[in-house]
């Protein structure tokens, strides 16, 4: 018996990690249906608050300013990673490796209050020396751009080691200029790491508020700056109805991301398979 307790023990700790996880979300879900501002009870179903919501220009304009901070910064993001982990991974030795190396992964250890506010310092002293950029949309993009990029060269860098080089070895041999190999070559083997890196960096970006906070200027504020100022004042309805739609545009984009890469997975050893296959006939 004692055995058979054990046994399941795992699966009743995980089923409750699960209900720690995502049961204050299903929460958050329903009560956005709910008819009235009760946070205990469920008074009846209601599109009341997302009516509201429509109405809310903070909230709206909120939004659509963290769509395009978040896609910009997740651009930006991955393309400077790329380039990143494609010096770090394929040249082992240079002058200044290890100093690169440590300022580029150094946001992930780094507390967000302490990358705002020396953000904040640096943009103050730019913007008294040069009278620009002035602290918006644009400040934001770079402060989120510094923190995507660290999360996004630690995934590509990761797939540009387990990548095999002779392909590129080869490519090089059959007269490819190193520009050529780079874009034919390596950038579609690890198209799915990039694009990865990205939707990692969309979401972090997207979720920001530390940064935001530091980096914005007056009368621009993100939807989670929105929706933290509204907590600040008490729990509104309307705020669960925003955070809804937002679990439901983020679970989309990644569910749609899974299958992708799933799709892609299944076509790649399809065609491993039909390669190995047909080898035979060929040399026969």
């Amino acid at each position: 018996m004692y055995r058979g307790w054990l046994r399941h023990l795992g699966k009743v700790w995980m089923l409750l990690t699960y209900l720690f996880l995502y049961l204050p979300l299903c929460f958050m879900i329903v009560f956005s249906f709910n008819s009235t501002r009760q946070d205990a009870e469920f008074t009846g179903f209601s599109w009341r608050w997302y009516q509201a919501l429509l109405e809310d220009s903070r909230i709206v304009d909120g939004f659509w300013l963290s769509v395009e901070v978040a896609a910009l910064s997740a651009v930006a993001s991955a393309s400077m990673a790329t380039l990143a982990a494609f010096v770090l991974v394929r040249y082992r030795r240079f002058w200044g490796r290890t100093v690169f190396s440590g300022m580029v992964h150094a946001p992930l250890v780094m507390p967000e209050v302490v990358i705002g506010l020396s953000l904040l310092l640096l943009m103050v002293g730019v913007q008294n020396v040069l009278g620009w950029p002035q602290r918006g949309m644009l400040t934001i993009v770079l402060g989120h751009t510094l923190l995507g990029m660290a999360y996004a060269t630690v995934v590509i860098q990761s797939r540009l080691q387990d990548m095999d080089r002779t392909i590129e070895e080869a490519a090089m041999d059959l007269g490819a200029k190193p520009y050529q190999v780079f874009f034919l070559v390596t950038m579609p083997n690890i198209l799915q790491a990039i694009l990865a890196a990205a939707l990692l960096s969309f979401t972090l970006s997207f979720d920001d508020v530390v940064i935001s906070e530091f980096l914005s200027g007056p009368g621009v504020s993100t939807l989670p700056q929105v929706i933290f100022g509204y907590a600040r004042r008490g729990i509104n309805p309307t705020i669960y109805a925003a955070a809804t739609i937002l679990i439901v545009s983020v679970t989309l984009v990644t569910v749609t991301y899974s299958v992708w890469v799933a799709r892609q997975a299944r076509r790649r050893e399809r065609e491993i398979a039909a390669g190995q296959a047909a080898e035979p006939v060929g040399a026969s």
